[in-house]
């Protein structure tokens, strides 16, 4: 049994176990979790006997939360780096391009300084990541999120769009369209697959 898997099972068990006003917690909780998102959590909820619209509301409500972390926190470091580039850049405006020789040894200014290392090749993307940037490309921020469940969890996407400056409004508003579809697809889904399908 893989995490994911175990993860959810976890979570099934635990919907069992706790009163019935509880339950919607555990429900958000699982939404908030990369993997198990708002469709996921609407599931386990629904499986446990909970209401598939308050399985549904509670799934999108965790899955979103957990990604209005998400946007805040890349957000705050993105402008921090972006700060810290700006403030860097007035320093090297005078720098001279080349580097004159020392009027005491006739040698560079650095000729001790230690030699960089070579930067380690950067880590090759996941064919999810791949995907969503051809989405991305394609279709905008619109169409990326909406279609990037498909690829990778609602977590990353909103982390990568907001890490490549789009607006956290916007990245925001595009999420809770997406994580309302895929949830309302996953509710409508199960629900309809216990009533007409095994009869329950």
């Amino acid at each position: 049994m893989n995490p994911v898997e175990e993860l959810i099972r976890n979570f099934q068990d635990l919907v069992a176990q706790v009163p019935e006003i509880f339950q919607p917690f555990i429900v958000l909780l699982a939404g908030a979790v990369p993997f198990i998102e708002g469709e996921g959590a609407a599931i386990i909820g629904i499986v446990g006997g909970i209401n598939p619209i308050i399985a549904g509301l509670a799934g999108a409500a965790g899955n979103f939360v957990a990604v209005l972390v998400v946007v805040l926190v890349t957000s705050r470091a993105r402008s921090a780096v972006v700060s810290r580039r700006s403030a860097r850049a007035p320093a090297t405006v005078g720098a001279p391009a080349t580097v004159g020789a020392s009027r005491y040894t006739g040698a560079s200014r650095y000729a001790d300084a230690p030699e960089l290392e070579e930067p380690a090749p950067a880590k090759p993307e996941s064919k999810g990541r791949q995907r969503f940037k051809r989405w991305l490309i394609r279709f905008g921020v619109p169409g990326a999120s909406i279609l990037g469940p498909l690829a990778i969890p609602t977590h990353f996407t909103a982390a990568m769009l907001v890490a490549g400056g789009t607006p956290r409004a916007w990245v925001l508003l595009w999420q809770a369209i997406a994580i309302a579809l895929w949830t309302t697809v996953g509710t409508v889904s199960v629900w309809a697959a216990l009533t007409f399908v095994v009869g329950v």
